[in-house]
């Protein structure tokens, strides 16, 4: 399949960057942190938290978005995945905490292992 298989190639396309930031440590703290980004564009945690629950429904239903965001019940499967180690966060610890704090808490490596596994599961 390919990008072509979803109605929206653009929300896709920020879906994987989101991910990929989620997947990746070392971005976070060089980014989120301490601002140091490639593009002149910020980023940060907050960003992919609003597109996960407040700009799609990726986090509410994500298999609504098969055919829309998603291909295939799996690449669903694997966003719920990155929801729920989110949650579990987010239910422990709240929404208020800083960047710094997030990912430097013990649960966070869930984060990071199934947003890699999901941006895996989008890049195939």
């Amino acid at each position: 399949m390919s990008h072509g298989d979803v109605k929206s190639i653009d929300m896709r396309a920020e879906l994987i960057q989101h991910l990929k930031a989620l997947a990746d440590l070392e971005y976070q703290r060089r980014v989120w942190l301490m601002q140091a980004s490639p593009t002149p564009q910020h980023d940060e945690f907050d960003y992919a938290v609003h597109f996960l629950y407040d700009d799609t429904r990726l986090a509410v239903d994500a298999r609504s978005t098969i055919g829309w965001i998603l291909r295939s019940e799996t690449e669903a499967e694997a966003i719920s995945k990155v929801v729920a180690s989110l949650e579990a966060i987010f239910q422990k610890y709240g929404t208020e905490l800083s960047d710094e704090d997030y990912i430097h808490l013990p649960e966070w490596a869930s984060v990071l292992e199934t947003a890699a596994a999901a941006l895996s599961e989008l890049q195939r």
